[in-house]
């Protein structure tokens, strides 16, 4: 009687384990679905609690949304929203992750004017994916969108892009691949965030 007692408390939890285990392994593939590094961050924001009322929807970083109303829900299938009472986002901030339905439990009733993706760590935006498209020569050498592994570079690190700036970040770019610099390069807006685009690399005479 005793073993079976045993056997049966055994099994009891290995049971309660592997429903724990089970539970964990869902809640991340949830967050794993809901952090999809191939999509752009969306957000729609609602005037009313329970997605209700007038909407915007959001996808990319809205520093004067000169909204009229307050925002008191939000629904979010991708992505981390940081949501400011004043434009530029300055102010009081909350940064979100999740639809809710009732914004203003958080927020306090504070009318949103400006609103922005954020990454996973509370800081920086959404990159997205590089998707370089490269035609090499004998002298030269093309790129759609110039990255660092698979992630695209910005025109500016620091700072607003700017065409000296650009050609600055295009030049280092080039040297680094083994090209005496850049001949050519443009400057690509995605989500509020300026990415190098079209680098042409030469090997002299830039």
């Amino acid at each position: 009687m005793k073993t079976a007692y045993r056997l049966s408390i055994l099994a009891a939890a290995a049971a309660s384990i592997g429903a724990g285990f089970l539970a964990t392994s869902n809640a991340q593939t949830v967050e794993t679905e809901r952090y999809r590094p191939d999509r752009p961050p969306e957000a729609t924001i609602y005037r009313d609690a329970g997605y209700r009322g007038p909407a915007v929807f959001i996808g990319e970083a809205k520093p004067n949304l000169g909204l009229a109303w307050p925002v008191n829900s939000i629904r979010i299938p991708n992505g981390r929203w940081e949501l400011c009472e004043k434009s530029r986002y300055r102010g009081n901030c909350r940064t979100v992750d999740r639809d809710t339905p009732m914004l203003n439990n958080v927020l306090r009733g504070l009318t949103i004017q400006s609103i922005r993706p954020v990454g996973p760590g509370g800081g920086g935006g959404w990159q997205p994916p590089a998707n370089d498209q490269v035609a090499r020569g004998n002298f030269a050498e093309f790129h759609t969108q110039p990255a660092r592994g698979n992630t695209r570079i910005l025109a500016c690190e620091y700072g607003s892009g700017t065409a000296n700036c650009a050609a600055q970040t295009a030049d280092n770019y080039c040297r680094s691949i083994g090209w005496n610099g850049s001949a050519r390069e443009h400057m690509e807006t995605v989500s509020g965030r300026v990415y190098l685009a079209d680098v042409l690399c030469v090997r002299s005479g830039y």
